[in-house]
Order: structure tokens, then sequence, then C-alpha cells
């Protein structure tokens, strides 16, 4: 039973990916508030609501509601995992997704396209046991919290193997390879409006489809979490999650201790895109300036020392390494420096730098000037 269950959500891979929605009848009791789809693209814009949402894959089983149509006709709580839209509502759902999705991705988003959106279902009996911890974890946070569990829309990309896994399963592990430890122990999501970080660790599939993860997050209190940190669970009771930014963040770190209680996946995302590395040059290129100052990135690191954390400096070494042994680009290694530094220190540690070098310059060839007209004048005494 819990086989074919489990089956049935890693349908939502099976092409060409059109299948219908699963509909569940348990758990009703967890079916909190029912919100239509312009609650929902309200929702999304601002992720900062307390019900969790999802609708159903675009099908013409619309008798699957038990007559219970006019009561159905918003979006149903995912905690329910219950279907509930009609198609009209589904395809608008979908439609909002898809446009947050295609406009946080810049000017990468011109070449992206989406093929398919598919609501996960929930529907194993483990499943259904995640959603409730959810339901459960987000109350508890809510009240820690004051009333706001402070719930938001993350994307999560991966390969479509660990999808799946995730989607049957739950989390497993923690970051992905190349970031391992950089933001600490944990996973990390993209906010709803910047899904960049989320595409580019997503990974092509054999019919060339990368595939990313919409979920809910429990982030409650979130603390800075500073590149380089080896923390792997909150700093101290008030705080529940990580970000790396607080005013512009770019990436949610949930702690391994809370990634299948605080995350719920709703939607997986199909799509086909550019190669990464050509996204991220399309993305960086309006930023860089022609003939910018420059300087030694040995001296820079030397510099970055008395200001940042041994950890992070030498994070930045590392990586100075991996470019200098051609295991990642320039444009990676400007792209994880400027992460780690922030562009306000970095611009400043350069201009000095280059106020340093035009005034030894200036320096030199005052003093140079000067000692040609000395000889000058030394010479005309002579003769």
């Amino acid at each position: 039973m819990e086989a074919s269950s489990t089956a049935n959500q890693c349908r939502l891979f099976s092409p060409p990916m059109k299948t219908a929605d699963e509909h569940v009848n348990s758990n009703r009791d967890l079916v909190s508030n029912k919100i239509t789809t312009h609650e929902f693209d309200n929702q999304f814009q601002d992720s900062g609501t307390e019900d969790s949402v999802s609708g159903t894959e675009d099908d013409d089983d619309d008798d699957d509601d038990d007559g219970n149509d006019q009561e159905d006709t918003s979006i149903s709580d995912c905690e329910s995992g219950i279907s509930g839209p009609n198609t009209d509502q589904s395809q608008l759902l979908h439609e909002i997704i898809k446009r947050r999705f295609i406009s946080g991705l810049d000017s990468l988003g011109l070449d992206t396209s989406v093929v398919s959106i598919h609501r996960n279902s929930c529907s194993s009996f483990t499943g259904q046991a995640r959603l409730q911890s959810f339901h459960i974890f987000a109350r508890a946070i809510s009240k820690k919290c004051g009333g706001n569990a402070n719930l938001k829309y993350a994307w999560y990309g991966a390969s479509r193997d660990e999808i799946e896994k995730i989607v049957s399963h739950g989390f497993g592990h923690c970051g992905d390879a190349e970031n391992k430890g950089w933001f600490g122990r944990g996973i990390y999501l993209s906010p709803d409006d910047s899904p960049i970080d989320s595409v580019k660790s997503s990974i092509v599939d054999n019919d060339g489809l990368k595939h990313v993860l919409l979920c809910r997050v429990i982030l409650g209190n979130m603390e800075v979490v500073h590149p380089g940190s080896e923390q792997c669970y909150p700093s101290s009771e008030e705080f529940d999650s990580g970000v790396d930014n607080l005013v512009t963040p770019k990436k949610y770190i949930v702690w391994s201790t809370h990634m299948n209680t605080h995350i719920l996946p709703e939607y997986i995302i199909s799509f086909r895109a550019p190669p990464c590395s050509k996204g991220e040059r399309r993305i960086q290129a309006p930023l860089r300036k022609p003939n910018s100052p420059w300087m030694p990135f040995c001296t820079l690191i030397s510099v970055l020392s008395k200001f940042l954390p041994p950890q992070t400096v030498s994070l930045i070494s590392k990586y100075h390494t991996d470019h200098r042994e051609n295991k990642i680009s320039r444009h990676e290694l400007i792209r994880l420096v400027r992460e780690m530094v922030g562009d306000k220190l970095l611009t400043a540690v350069i201009k000095s730098y280059r106020d340093k070098q035009l005034k030894a310059s200036t320096d030199f060839s005052t003093t140079n000037s000067s000692s040609k007209s000395h000889r000058r004048n030394s010479e005309f005494k002579q003769s």
C-alpha cells in the first residue's frame, strides 16, 4: 500500500508529465484556510502569510470532488492533500508560479521555458505524516514568535533523481557538494523572487530538462550566517533559521535538524534553460564595467584578511586556488567572492588600492620630472 502511494507521487516525473493529481481524503482536520488564486498571487508576492496552499495539475478530473464543487472553488490547503480547484483556477495558479519563476531569473528568463508544473500530492502515509509534522511545527513556531511563523515560499534546485527522493522520502543531506560548509550545514533555498541560485544547482536530465521545487518554509526568527560558518543548528533558542542577508536575502538556511519539519515541497517545476555558465555571464555582464579598477588577487586576499573572519579568508583562498587549477571559471570566482565579501567592502578595498597606486605613480612622475629638470639645469650651468 505504501509502495503504491509512493509510486503515485513519483509519477509526477513520468513523460509527458501531464498525469492527473492524486486525491487523498484523509486528514481533513488539517485544513486551516482555503484561499483563492488572487490571494495566492498576493501571498506569493509578500510570502508572509501563515497558511500553506497548493493547487492541482491541469486535468479533466473535476468530478473527483464528490459533489463539493461549489464548496471547493478555492485552492485546497496542501496540508490536507485534497484537490479542489477547477481547471481554470489550476491554470491560473500555474501561470502565477511560472510568471514568478521566470521574472526572478532576470535576463536568463528570456531563454527559459517552463515545460510543466506538478503538485506534490503527498499521498503516501509518510507523506501525510510529513504534512502533519509541518503543520504542527508551523503552529509551534507561530506561538514562539508571537503569532508569526514567518512562512515563505522558496526554491530548491537539484537533480531529477534527488527531487524524486525528496518527494518520496524527504531531504536526506544538507547543501550541495560545491557549497558544502559555505553557510553552515543545512538546506539552502532561494527566496521566491530570486530563484537563480536554485537554477544553478539544478542538473539537466536525459530529456534536457531541469527541475526545481517550490517549497513552503518555516523560517521563524532568522539570524545572519556568515560565509565560512560551520554552524549546523540555531545559535540560540531565539533563532529558528539562517539567512545570508536580512535586508536582501539570496539564501535561506534551514538547519539539518529542521530540514524535514520546516520545509514542505509543494510544486515541481520542470523547465529548459541555457547552460548555467552562459546564464551567469548574461546576468553578471551588466554589472561589469569596462576598464574597471584592478588589483592582484593575492593582494586583495591580504587586505581582506584585515576585515573578514579567518574562515572566510581561507574559503576565498580556496576558491582562488580552484580557479588557478581550472576547477571553477573566473566568472564563478568573482561571483563567489562578491557574495561572501559584499560589493561595498570590495569597492572600498579596490578604490583604496587604486588611489595608492595613482599616488605612487604621481609621486614617481613628480620625482622623475624634478630629477630631469635638475640635470638639465646642471648641464646648462656647465655649458
